[in-house]
């Protein structure tokens, strides 16, 4: 299993997710969104696995003004915005090849190979 964990710092439930990985003994991969972000390959792969781009958005975000033009885009310049600006995806994403979820959920965690 291949587990990157992309996520921020300051991120509860990314620490929730590296701890829950540390405990079974499975190695992970953090991705740090603020420093690093994700390939356009990674995203599309995430973007695929959880359902579309909006599941992807995380309209809490502390720049409410490129979220408040985020409403108004098309699809494609959604994602562009997202790849320019990746402290905007919800994090933590979790994911193991074609396989991805947002959030804290290790009742789907324990279910990968």
């Amino acid at each position: 299993m291949n587990i990157q964990i992309f996520g921020a710092k300051k991120c509860f439930d990314t620490k929730k997710a590296e701890r829950w990985f540390k405990e079974r003994g499975i190695k992970y991969q953090l991705i740090d969104m603020a420093e690093k972000g994700m390939s356009k390959g990674e995203f599309n792969s995430v973007k695929q696995a959880v359902g579309g781009i909006e599941e992807m958005i995380n309209y809490k975000a502390k720049d409410q003004d490129t979220i408040t033009l985020m409403k108004y885009l098309s699809d494609a310049d959604k994602e562009e915005k997202l790849l320019e600006n990746p402290q905007l995806i919800k994090t933590p994403v979790v994911r193991s090849g074609k396989n991805a979820v947002i959030g804290f959920f290790p009742e789907i965690w324990s279910k990968w190979e």
